[in-house]
């Protein structure tokens, strides 16, 4: 969807509409096969990872919000312009709230969100729901700890997307097992 990396000349290359093209009719297919309810899309407009950036991210994720609501979709889920780079989060003055505001369905952001943060986003309508992904990871009793104010394990990025099934997925110590 990015102009930074989409080169294509034909109807799925060159304007904003034809770079959407195929996020949409994917959106399409599998609306149809197994209804609305059960759909949802994460979008990075923003994010510029590996130099796969957009000339225009606003303009791509506003499109994209605003097209997706033919198909009545369960969820559109963003990240957050602040987390530009993986695993940077960066000041911008991007924001996701006019997506927010396009898209007529149940609005994620994710992107380097604290407690607080993630509180704040809800409570000013700059979002629906926040998604806590590294924090969730690294504390699997996340909205105990969030309850109770409790101290959080801290995420080791060297073992996220490895092979081993456990190491950095499911061996972070709970609340109770934490001294």
């Amino acid at each position: 969807m990015k102009d930074g990396v989409n080169d294509r000349t034909d109807e799925y290359g060159g304007s904003l509409e034809n770079r959407c093209r195929f996020a949409l009719e994917v959106v399409d297919a599998v609306v149809k096969e197994i209804g609305a309810d059960k759909v949802g899309i994460r979008l990075s407009p923003f994010a510029d990872y590996m130099q796969s950036g957009d000339s225009n991210p606003e303009a791509l994720g506003l499109y994209m919000a605003e097209s997706l609501n033919k198909y009545k979709i369960l969820y559109c889920h963003m990240v957050e312009p602040r987390m530009k780079y993986l695993g940077e989060k960066v000041d911008s003055l991007h924001s996701l709230v006019p997506m927010r505001n396009a898209f007529k369905g149940t609005f994620i952001s994710a992107g380097g969100y604290d407690m607080n943060d993630g509180n704040n986003a809800v409570a000013e309508n700059r979002t629906d729901l926040v998604a806590y992904g590294r924090l969730f990871l690294a504390n699997p009793d996340l909205p105990k700890r969030f309850q109770l104010n409790a101290p959080l394990n801290k995420y080791n990025r060297e073992t996220f997307y490895i092979p081993d099934p456990v190491l950095g997925y499911t061996d972070y110590p709970f609340l109770e097992t934490t001294s």
